[in-house]
């Protein structure tokens, strides 16, 4: 790396942050059965106590996105929970509403063809905005997993209806400095039609909820063959990206570690964002966030590595010359104009990331120092002891 590079990566280091799921440190599993590891989280308090051990070492990680159902036990004061993640060294971020795990849910929340029923999802949704306004929280980040499964089982357009009124209802109960994000994806649980399936439908719905909802892209939640970086520019260009939930994917969804499949993607969607930076002299809102569980990797190892890479990845993307690259679209010069990207892309940012947290008195290997540091070993050896003392066979979180 030049002078110029090292400039360029430091300054990229600085201003990114990712939050991480709490979610992603608890056993969890597929539709098939649980898979549980010794060092699992139990409570909200192990989570956040995992979370703050992720960001102690890469620097990057201050904020934990919490889920309302599982993370706040019933009559527990949220002022509890901001206390025991401020005592870990993170703070509390977006809140999910949890719209689907509810047996009332069976047929959808905000698309339910029974009034009741949305009453009790808008009911749930304004618990959490308050959640997230004593907590301090920013953003309220949705996910729905209301659709149908056979042909003629709902009326598609009512559904949709029903989804306008709730969502502007939604954005009427948010403070002023918080954010509504419209989260989407293709096709599960509803085989049929889901009623958010695209980032056109979510930002459609966004639009008309109010100024504050912005569209939230999982980087999992799409068909293989879409460009998920030109879907990013043109949310950029109408000012409707709101956030994303990273990982990687095999197929139309995630639960991958970051980069695992395809990091030239990821490296692709951060310089969508960093050109737009470049050309239109605005720094974009956005919140990024990790929406992963691990099922075979050690949840703390994955967690790292995802973090570690997005770091990376981000960096890499600042490197690009946008102005050279200007020069290259304008003459038709397609070769170089994707070398610009390449070579970006190839750059060893090593010695950016280890001056980085050299600066900020951080490991230089963060995965390296968690494995010296016997926080693994320590917590799997506590919780199996308090698992068996309260009866427990695995830990907190989704099956």
């Amino acid at each position: 790396m030049d002078k110029k590079q090292m400039t360029a990566a430091l300054a990229a280091l600085d201003n990114f942050a990712i939050e991480i799921p709490s979610w992603g440190f608890a056993d969890t599993g597929t539709r098939f059965g649980k898979f549980l590891q010794a060092g699992a989280a139990i409570d909200t308090a192990d989570k956040l106590a995992d979370a703050g051990h992720v960001h102690s070492l890469t620097g990057c990680c201050p904020t934990v996105a919490v889920h309302v159902l599982w993370d706040f036990a019933p009559g527990q004061k949220t002022s509890e929970v901001a206390a025991q993640a401020k005592k870990f060294g993170v703070k509390i971020g977006s809140i999910n509403p949890n719209l689907f795990q509810d047996q009332h849910y069976k047929f959808g929340s905000f698309g339910n063809e029974d009034a009741a029923v949305r009453k009790a999802a808008l009911d749930h949704v304004r618990d959490s905005v308050k959640i997230g306004q004593a907590v301090g929280s920013r953003y309220l980040s949705l996910w729905f997993a209301d659709g149908s499964n056979y042909p003629g089982q709902g009326d598609i357009r009512e559904r949709k209806g029903h989804f306008e009124e709730c969502l502007k209802a939604t954005h009427k109960m948010l403070a002023k400095d918080q954010v509504m994000l419209v989260e989407y994806k293709p096709y599960e649980p509803a085989f049929y039609h889901t009623d958010i399936m695209d980032w056109g439908m979510a930002m459609l719905l966004s639009k008309k909820a109010g100024p504050r909802a912005k569209v939230l892209v999982d980087t999992g939640h799409h068909y293989l063959s879409q460009n998920i970086e030109q879907i990013v520019a043109v949310l950029l260009d109408e000012d409707m990206l709101g956030g994303f939930h990273f990982n990687d994917r095999r197929y139309s969804d995630d639960d991958l570690t970051l980069g695992s499949i395809d990091p030239y993607q990821i490296f692709r969607i951060f310089h969508e964002i960093h050109k737009f930076s470049h050309d239109t002299g605005k720094t974009p809102e956005i919140a990024y966030m990790i929406d992963q569980s691990h099922n075979i990797k050690p949840k703390i190892e994955a967690m790292l590595q995802t973090s570690l890479m997005a770091q990376e990845l981000f960096v890499k993307a600042a490197l690009v010359d946008v102005k050279a690259l200007r020069v290259c679209q304008a003459k038709h010069n397609v070769v170089d104009a994707e070398l610009l990207l390449k070579n970006a892309f190839f750059t060893d940012v090593t010695p950016a990331l280890h001056e980085w947290r050299r600066k900020r008195k951080l490991p230089t290997n963060p995965l390296e120092a968690h494995r010296k540091s016997g926080y693994a070993e320590l917590i799997a050896k506590e919780r199996t002891h308090r698992r068996k003392e309260l009866g427990l066979g695995g830990g907190g979180g989704f099956a």
